[in-house]
């Protein structure tokens, strides 16, 4: 089997059935697709059973959080790579799946672009650079719902670290993409619709977010390391000489 798709859910359930919508629309069709619900109490269930006889496996249970039902998602996957897509976000369109697999992906991780909702219903277009960088990682991130990762590296580099609230999935990132060097592959087609509605958008959640990003970056990089990147990051704009751009990018080649 060529994907697992894996959606967690808590007591959303229309943005459930949008999500489940799109992917059983897909014409591909060589993946499973997996429902994780925490417990939801807001009809969730009765969306998973509407649509029961597509969902490979499911389960409606109380869980620990976020990572805590992903991983439980990953340990019942057998897809040979997985993507994440969490209840509200959705597939860009119906072939969109078809067109990553004609392609052969080969790499630990393959990713695309990203259509960006947000609050007042305008849609924007984020892409991802072609190379994923420290620079990238230290200034951003991958974006988790267009990712495509092999399953062996959730076996082998373990599954996400629930001690982070929100940033999990970034902090495996830093690990496999920059310390561990894994090979990547970069599609330009928008694989997935991300609404900022979500918990990691929420504006109570941002001091968290920071936190945790800034515990993830000293688990793998020194202080120092973290702070020069922070600043050739800054040198985006033409008042910097380009050989200072250009001498502060060659201290990350050695």
């Amino acid at each position: 089997m060529k994907l697992s798709v894996i959606t967690i859910n808590y007591n959303n359930a229309a943005g459930l059935e949008k999500t489940i919508q799109s992917v059983i629309e897909q014409s591909f069709t060589d993946f499973e697709f997996i429902i994780i619900d925490g417990g939801s109490t807001d009809g969730s269930a009765e969306v998973i059973k509407k649509y029961a006889s597509k969902i490979s496996h499911w389960v409606s249970e109380k869980d620990k959080g976020i990572y805590n039902a992903q991983n439980k998602g990953i340990k019942a996957a057998k897809g040979e790579y997985t993507l994440f897509l969490n209840s509200g976000d959705y597939l860009a369109e119906k072939d969109i799946l078809k067109k990553i697999f004609s392609k052969n992906p080969t790499a630990d991780i393959a990713y695309g672009n990203m259509y960006i909702v947000h609050e007042d219903g305008r849609k924007e277009k984020g892409y991802m650079p072609p190379e994923i960088t420290f620079y990238q990682m230290i200034r951003d991130t991958l974006w988790h719902p267009v990712s495509f990762i092999k399953h062996n590296l959730f076996e082998k580099y373990g599954c996400y670290n629930e001690d982070y609230k929100i940033v999990a999935d970034y902090e495996f990132f830093l690990n496999v993409l920059i310390d561990k060097k894994v090979t990547t592959q970069y599609f330009n087609e928008f694989i997935s619709v991300f609404s900022l509605d979500g918990k990691s958008s929420s504006a109570e959640s941002v001091e968290t977010i920071k936190r945790e990003r800034k515990k993830a970056q000293l688990t793998y990089f020194h202080p120092s390391m973290i702070e020069l990147a922070n600043k050739y990051n800054e040198l985006s704009t033409p008042v910097y000489p380009r050989t200072l751009k250009q001498k502060i990018k060659s201290l990350f080649k050695k």
